[in-house]
């Protein structure tokens, strides 16, 4: 299956989110694309203590486009 998820927020729980279900699809075996737009590309300053999302976007092994 082709997932393509576009990110344009900069809420730390929804970017967590978005990016823990395309690592459990990408580990299923998906094509899975992800795009940053607008407020999504600030997602390496948007982790917190409780949606480390930086975690979530180092073990993304898809295609990423910032």
């Amino acid at each position: 299956m082709i997932i393509v998820f576009i990110i344009t927020t900069d809420d730390a729980e929804t970017v967590y989110n978005a990016m823990r279900l395309a690592n459990i699809a990408v580990g299923k075996g998906d094509e899975v694309s992800v795009f940053m737009l607008g407020k999504g590309v600030l997602f390496e300053q948007i982790s917190s203590e409780q949606f480390n999302v930086l975690e979530q976007v180092n073990q993304y092994k898809g295609n990423m486009y910032v």
